[in-house]
């Protein structure tokens, strides 16, 4: 994933960015930490990063081709968690996992997708309904949704977001196979722990630049605020 002076925002005009350009290139392989106080356009800048919000100017690439969320190869590589609560209303947590993974052309999709319940804790819960779930289940159910089907690029928002101790750190380990595995990992985070452990590089994030950083500087900065 590469960004050359990205500016993001939701006007027209580059008066309304919300966040100081960002150049940075994340290599397959990598797992880049994106922090900052609340408010400084951090996923903002992630629904750039995976078409979901035009650039102001600037670009960003994936996989070497300029970023569009409406081409089939973008959407087959990219995978997602946002800030924000999307499942089939009408599916339980087991159907809601398997149509994602078969829709993907994912092979063993069944044993996958039990595999994943158990690892996000849903066992008990794979027949219930979005609905009957609680927050933190939801937010466990969109995470398995991520590693459900094939992926080379993870871009996560907030994934710590409503997770206990426990489950952070399973997370966590999850992430470094996945970058074990050469998959590009991109999360903004407040977790420190998230960041020592998982991130190889950082991109902090403030009113007057946003800069490429450590994971140690950026676990001073997340601490400081």
């Amino acid at each position: 994933m590469r960004a050359t002076s990205l500016l993001v925002g939701y006007g027209e005009s580059v008066d309304s960015a919300v966040c100081p350009p960002v150049t940075i290139e994340v290599p397959a392989g990598r797992a880049l930490a994106i922090v900052g106080a609340n408010g400084t356009g951090k996923s903002t800048l992630l629904r750039a990063f995976v078409g979901l919000l035009p650039a102001l100017s600037g670009r960003v690439e994936v996989l070497g081709r300029e970023v569009d969320e409406r081409e089939a190869s973008f959407r087959a590589a990219v995978s997602t968690v946002m800030d924000e609560d999307t499942s089939f209303p009408s599916l339980t947590v087991r159907e809601h996992l398997l149509l994602l993974a078969r829709g993907h052309g994912v092979s063993r999709a069944s044993a996958l997708v039990t595999e994943l319940i158990a690892e996000f804790g849903l066992t008990d819960r794979a027949a219930a309904m979005p609905t009957a779930l609680s927050s933190g289940q939801r937010r466990r159910m969109l995470l398995a949704s991520a590693f459900v089907r094939p992926r080379r690029v993870l871009v996560l928002d907030e994934p710590e977001q409503r997770l206990d101790a426990g489950m952070r750190d399973r997370l966590a380990q999850r992430l470094i196979a996945e970058r074990a595995d050469g998959v590009t990992v991109i999360m903004a985070t407040h977790d420190p722990a998230l960041v020592s452990t998982v991130a190889t590089e950082a991109l902090l994030i403030s009113e007057k630049a946003a800069r490429r950083t450590s994971p140690k500087d950026a676990v001073a900065a997340i601490e400081a605020l």
